[in-house]
C-alpha cells in the first residue's frame, strides 16, 4: 500500500506537532499547515490520502477550506477537528463535505481508528446529490424530499438521514451511528433508537414507507429503494 500521506491544517502548533509525532510513530508522512490559506494550497497540490483539518483557522476557517475543495471536485477524505460541540457545527461540516468529526479533547486512539477507517474509504467521486428511491438528499443545499414533497429535518435528523444514506443497504449499529452522528461513545445508545423513531415519522410514515428498517440485535438498514 506504501506510506500513507496526511495533511494536518491546525494553528495550535503545540497541537499539530503533536499530532504529527503521533501520525508518524504510527507510520503516517505528515506534512502540517497553520493557517487555512496555507492548508488549501497544500490540499490543491499535494497528493494527500486525508487531511484533518481545524475549523477554527486564521485566514480562511475549516468550513472554507473543505467547501473550496469540494467545490474543486477534490474529494481527498477529510476528518475536521474542533473545540466545538454542537449539533449545527457537525451538520455544517458534513453538509460541506467532510467525512468525519471529531470534538476537541478526543482520543488519539479513536482519531487514528477514525483516519484508518477514512483511508481505507478512499476519496472517490460521490453524488451531489443521494437518493433511495424517491427519497433525495441534497447535502449542499440541506434539502430532504419524498418525490414531490419537501421534508424538513432538524441538523441531527438531517445528520442522521446522510450517514444512513451514505451506508444505504449496509446494517449500521447504534455505536457506529453515536461514533459519526453524534461524536461520542458516551451518549446512551437509545437516544438513537429515539431519533430514528423521529426520522420514520417524517420520511416514512407519511408516505406509507418503511425505508429505515430496524435489524434486531444489530442495529438499522436503509434500504436503497426508498422502502
Amino acid at each position: 500500500m506504501g506510506v500513507m500521506r496526511v495533511l494536518v491544517v491546525e494553528d495550535e502548533r503545540r497541537m499539530a506537532a503533536a499530532l504529527q509525532r503521533g501520525l508518524r510513530a504510527e507510520g503516517f508522512a505528515v506534512d502540517l499547515a497553520h493557517d487555512g490559506e496555507e492548508g488549501l494550497h497544500l490540499a490543491q497540490v499535494g497528493d494527500y490520502d486525508v487531511v484533518v483539518l481545524d475549523i477554527m483557522l486564521p485566514r480562511l476557517s475549516g468550513y472554507n477550506v473543505c467547501k473550496r475543495l469540494r467545490a474543486e471536485e477534490n474529494w481527498v477524505p477529510i476528518l475536521m477537528l474542533s473545540a466545538k460541540d454542537g449539533e449545527y457545527d457537525l451538520a455544517d461540516g458534513l453538509d460541506l463535505g467532510a467525512d468525519d468529526y471529531l470534538t476537541k479533547p478526543f482520543s488519539y486512539v479513536v482519531l487514528v481508528a477514525r483516519l484508518r477507517a477514512l483511508l481505507r474509504r478512499g476519496g472517490g467521486r460521490r453524488p451531489s446529490v443521494l437518493r433511495a428511491g424517491d427519497l433525495t438528499l441534497d447535502p449542499a443545499r440541506r434539502l430532504v424530499s419524498r418525490g414531490s414533497a419537501s421534508i424538513e429535518l432538524t441538523p441531527r435528523e438531517f445528520a442522521l438521514l446522510e450517514y444512513l444514506m451514505r451506508h444505504h443497504d449496509e446494517v449500521v449499529s447504534k455505536v457506529e451511528i453515536l461514533e459519526h452522528v453524534w461524536d461520542t461513545y458516551d451518549t446512551d445508545p437509545n437516544v438513537v433508537e429515539v431519533y430514528v423513531g423521529y426520522l420514520r415519522r417524517k420520511i416514512d410514515a407519511p408516505f406509507g414507507r418503511t425505508a429505515v428498517q430496524t435489524v434486531r440485535g444489530a442495529g438499522y438498514r436503509l434500504v436503497s429503494d426508498g422502502g
